[in-house]
């Protein structure tokens, strides 16, 4: 028995009567060295799982934890009979399903906000329009008008975004193997950006190694990578400040980088700006006409060209966003 325990990966103990007869290195890790000869209330400080324990009957049981030992992951205790009063007690950690589940429910509820913030400008306005034609004058007209075309450019462009969110990681397993030359791409994406750029008073810099070799890729995921780094780049860099777009080959990948010269990211925020609507300061965002996808994007391009992405920024100064994408085997 104590061999079939220790072959478990979850934490597992067998419990007779009320007292623990054995455990494996999982289950000692997760509630204590000493528990072996221990009763199952001095070891399972837990009322819902004591209860499930305490509780007469034959039949597998199972029961949802948080909080168990000095743990705050989420657990599910699967209980199971086996010769008499003995029983299989197992810790299942149910932490990363908790945690994608979560993930699930917040990216509905932001997608629905996103979406409704535009819905009721749109709503009031064209409203407005309808019920009170004969005293709107043709300025406030055109005005409510350009709201109302504003607005339904921004909800296109969440739900654009979002579909194209939805194929990147529908094609996640598919690793792109098509040797993608960058220097074309970069000066596509550059010239794409040229007018934004213009109207900040923002001058593109590019900086392109010679003979850079090609990537591993797909040619359309890398330009809307580019589009997106360089559109956040001028969105919130300083109006007359340079955007620098530099790519140079890195060991076995290329290095490709956009800088901006803006308030920067503070440290707390860098890990989380790559999740799906996350935005350091939703006010501003908004205002420039962010979505809060295009991180998100470029984070899952990344992954699905097997690359890695790195955030540098001082709050203040600027940021500096890297993206390393493997080289095309010859």
């Amino acid at each position: 028995m104590g061999a079939l325990l220790e072959a478990l990966t979850e934490a597992a103990l067998i419990a007779e009567g009320g007292r623990i007869t054995g455990a494996n290195k999982a289950a000692r890790a997760l509630l204590g060295k000493s528990i072996e000869g221990a009763t199952l209330d001095q070891v399972i400080a837990h009322p819902a799982a004591l209860e499930a324990l305490n509780r007469a009957g034959s039949d597998d049981q199972s029961v949802e934890l948080t909080g168990l030992g000095k743990s705050r992951r989420h657990w599910l205790m699967r209980v199971a009979p086996l010769e008499g009063s003995t029983r299989l007690i197992r810790f299942v950690d149910r932490s990363e399903a908790r945690a994608a589940e979560q993930m699930r429910v917040d990216f509905v509820a932001n997608a629905s906000h996103e979406l409704r913030t535009p819905l009721a400008t749109l709503i009031g306005y064209t409203e407005t329009l309808r019920e009170q034609s004969d005293e709107v004058d043709p300025a406030t007209r055109d005005r409510f008008l350009s709201v109302v075309h504003d607005e339904a450019l921004r909800m296109q462009r969440v739900v654009e975004d979002l579909i194209s969110l939805s194929r990147i990681e529908a094609e996640k397993f598919t690793t792109p193997t098509d040797a993608v030359a960058l220097e074309p791409l970069i000066d596509r994406a550059l010239e794409s950006e040229r007018r934004t750029a213009q109207k900040r008073g923002s001058e593109l810099v590019r900086d392109v190694a010679e003979r850079l070799p090609p990537v591993a890729g797909d040619s359309g995921q890398i330009l809307q990578l580019l589009d997106n780094l360089l559109s956040n780049a001028l969105r919130y860099g300083e109006p007359g400040t340079p955007v620098t777009v530099s790519a140079r080959t890195d060991g076995s990948m290329v290095r490709l980088s956009v800088s901006d010269c803006g308030d920067g990211i503070a440290p707390e925020h860098i890990a989380r700006v790559t999740e799906r609507f996350y935005r350091v300061d939703t006010s501003r965002s908004r205002s420039l006409g962010g979505t809060g996808l295009g991180l998100s994007i470029v984070k899952h391009i990344v992954e699905r060209h097997r690359g890695r992405l790195s955030i540098d920024s001082i709050v203040g100064k600027g940021t500096t966003i890297h993206v390393l994408l493997p080289i095309a085997v010859s």
